[in-house]
């Protein structure tokens, strides 16, 4: 049963709030250099994920690599690993604590404990105009966890396979010669790229909206470590109505990789895992 309010509750509500992890300290990426060194780099691979399907792909550590709309509008999936070493994955709840339910220009994508370090910065954001729109939505999100045949299962019943946790571990699976319960553990939650997001304002539902992604649309990034990559094509197109649907028109993604000049990146380190003691106080 509900509870009345108490006297003082608008001076409860009236607290201001505090972040909780100001970025103010947080080692910020060179972008200047960053956009010298891509302005001369060349490409040197790419990979398509086919509609309703994931790909995997590496971008060593000093590369770029770009996830492109080539055919109509689509949202798609991100992991990442450590290419070295799959413990080490991209932690989007982190990445969300320190920039934002939304990423863009700038910032980049955390890794996971005990690692904790920049696994990738984003250099380029073709949809940075969309800002936020009147419903609370923005685009590229790190608070959606992926569609999933389990929530499918608990919500409508079936069995559906094309979600993009089984795409991711279809994919990582054939990738690294997995068996599927090898790979499932490895998959995590991901960056939404293109997709419109937000959380209603009256009762604070995670909420998805057509994507404005275009054609010709993309976001590129600066791999920081040694990468691999898996990349799902959301069956749920443009996510416009649904996320788990054969009958969403769905399109595929393009990951291009770029390579610098070589002495371009003269100077430049691949960052160090967290210099935290792991002694726990102990």
């Amino acid at each position: 049963m509900p509870f009345d309010p108490p006297a003082d509750a608008e001076a409860r509500r009236a607290v201001a709030p505090v972040i909780c992890y100001p970025p103010d300290t947080l080692p910020a990426p060179d972008l200047a250099r960053y956009a010298t060194v891509r302005n001369n780099a060349r490409k040197i691979g790419e990979i398509l994920a086919p509609p309703r399907e994931a790909a995997c792909f590496e971008v060593p550590a000093g590369h770029f690599f770009r996830i492109s709309s080539v055919e109509g509008p689509q949202v798609g999936d991100l992991n990442l690993w450590n290419a070295a070493n799959i413990d080490e994955r991209f932690y989007s709840g982190k990445t969300r604590a320190l920039h934002g339910t939304h990423v863009s220009t700038g910032q980049r994508l955390w890794s996971s404990f005990p690692y904790l370090r920049p696994m990738a910065t984003i250099v380029a954001d073709t949809l940075d105009w969309y800002g936020k729109d009147s419903f609370g939505g923005s685009v590229h999100d790190v608070i959606g966890t992926r569609c999933d045949p389990y929530t499918g299962n608990l919500l409508a019943g079936g069995q559906y396979h094309h979600c993009c946790h089984s795409n991711l571990v279809r994919a990582l699976a054939d990738h690294r010669g997995l068996t599927l319960d090898e790979a499932e553990p490895h998959v995590h939650d991901v960056l939404n790229v293109f997709m419109c997001t937000g959380f209603t304002r009256d009762t604070g539902q995670y909420f998805m909206k057509a994507s404005p992604v275009r054609p010709g649309d993309y976001l590129e990034l600066f791999a920081e470590i040694d990468l691999l990559g898996g990349l799902s094509a959301c069956p749920g197109g443009d996510c416009s109505a649904e996320h788990s649907s054969d009958t969403a028109v769905c399109h595929p993604l393009l990951v291009e990789i770029f390579e610098p000049l070589d002495g371009d990146l003269a100077g430049w380190n691949s960052p160090g895992i967290n210099d935290y003691d792991r002694s726990h106080g102990r």
